[in-house]
């Protein structure tokens, strides 16, 4: 054999080596997509979307532009219709989402849990809940319901407001018309308090808002005063805390197959992560000595009422009905559960 036939002997056993992980390395970069469609229903201007942002972010830097997530805010990949998200999500019309337990809770009704009038009431509370057990029984059954769980963030405690009146009782709610979330607990909640609720996406809330085709509605502190409902003719707000909104990151099933595991591990590190800090946006200004969001609002002219416990308890009992009838629907065991959490939180 001469110098000749050496050297094409050389470089064809050199590219036959080299073959397997050239086709392999391939494969492996045709599976993943040049963009994942990241779904949320505000944008980076609520600590929601910063939470949706700050995970993307933390995935592309450390998967090296492998997974390159965008921000859809205003829950645009279905056209603002935020009950439908999670469907949207087992779809694959949605890659990925930081979505709300409460706009999901129509395809998972264990998730009305977190809208039982009154059952945590405090951060203390809403903790026992989402980061104990219950919250890892919870996101089991997000996962057995069609899409892959991830952790967990917080949209904060839902407070009323409205155009009116100060609220301080039951009967203050009589006959004014809400916007609420699409969620029937919403509708049988604010119809026990003798209000006249009215269900619509957050994108059509607030022109019904400014127009006066509805009166009231009910938001967490954040974003009511990122979105300036002062200047919709929101002039009162009762601090009542009496739901709250856990946000879950979640991953389209097929998408979170096609990646590889150590992607995964990445993705599923970067949304815990975006979760805390997330959640820390969220009660800023409204927990512990730090109240600067409530002065805050106070300041632009509006009338801020934080109910007493025994005015608390006055809407509790009022809407105990309501409570009873939806506690069957998400199941007795889980809620019983969920209020002695709650009852140890206030022990510790």
């Amino acid at each position: 054999m001469d110098r000749r036939t050496l050297l094409k002997a050389g470089v064809a056993g050199s590219a036959a080596l080299a073959a397997p992980f050239v086709i392999t390395r391939g494969a492996n970069a045709q599976s993943y997509k040049s963009e994942y469609r990241v779904s949320t229903v505000v944008g980076t201007a609520f600590p929601w979307g910063k939470g949706a942002q700050i995970w993307i972010d933390k995935v592309r830097e450390r998967t090296q532009g492998r997974i390159n997530m965008k921000l859809y805010p205003g829950v645009s990949l279905i056209n603002g219709d935020q009950t439908r998200e999670f469907s949207a999500i087992r779809q694959g019309v949605i890659d990925l989402a930081l979505g709300s337990t409460i706009n999901w809770s129509p395809q998972v009704r264990q998730l009305n849990l977190f809208s039982l009038p009154f059952l945590s009431q405090d951060h203390a509370g809403l903790d026992s809940l989402v980061q104990g057990e219950i919250g890892d029984e919870i996101l089991k059954i997000v996962e057995k319901a069609g899409v892959v769980p991830l952790g967990w963030g917080e949209n904060g405690f839902r407070q009323v407001t409205n155009s009116r009146h100060a609220i301080r009782r039951p009967e203050d709610m009589k006959g004014l018309k809400f916007r609420v979330v699409g969620s029937p607990i919403f509708n049988d909640t604010f119809t026990a308090f003798g209000a006249n609720p009215t269900q619509m996406s957050w994108a059509d809330a607030q022109p019904a808002l400014a127009s006066g085709a509805v009166e009231g509605q009910e938001n967490p502190m954040h974003i009511f005063a990122a979105a300036k409902l002062h200047t919709l003719s929101q002039r009162f707000v009762t601090l009542w805390d009496y739901v709250a909104d856990p946000l879950i990151y979640v991953a389209n099933r097929e998408v979170w197959n096609s990646w590889t595991p150590e992607d995964r591990e990445i993705v599923r590190a970067a949304a815990v992560e975006a979760g805390k800090e997330e959640i820390a946006l969220t009660r800023k200004g409204l927990s512990g000595d730090d109240r600067s969001m409530i002065k805050d609002v106070e300041a632009l002219g509006v009338t801020v009422t934080e109910l007493t416990p025994d005015e608390k308890a006055a809407f509790q009992k009022t809407v105990k009905p309501v409570y009873d009838k939806w506690t069957k629907q998400i199941g007795t065991d889980l809620v019983k559960r969920a209020e002695a959490a709650v009852a140890a939180s206030r022990k510790a």
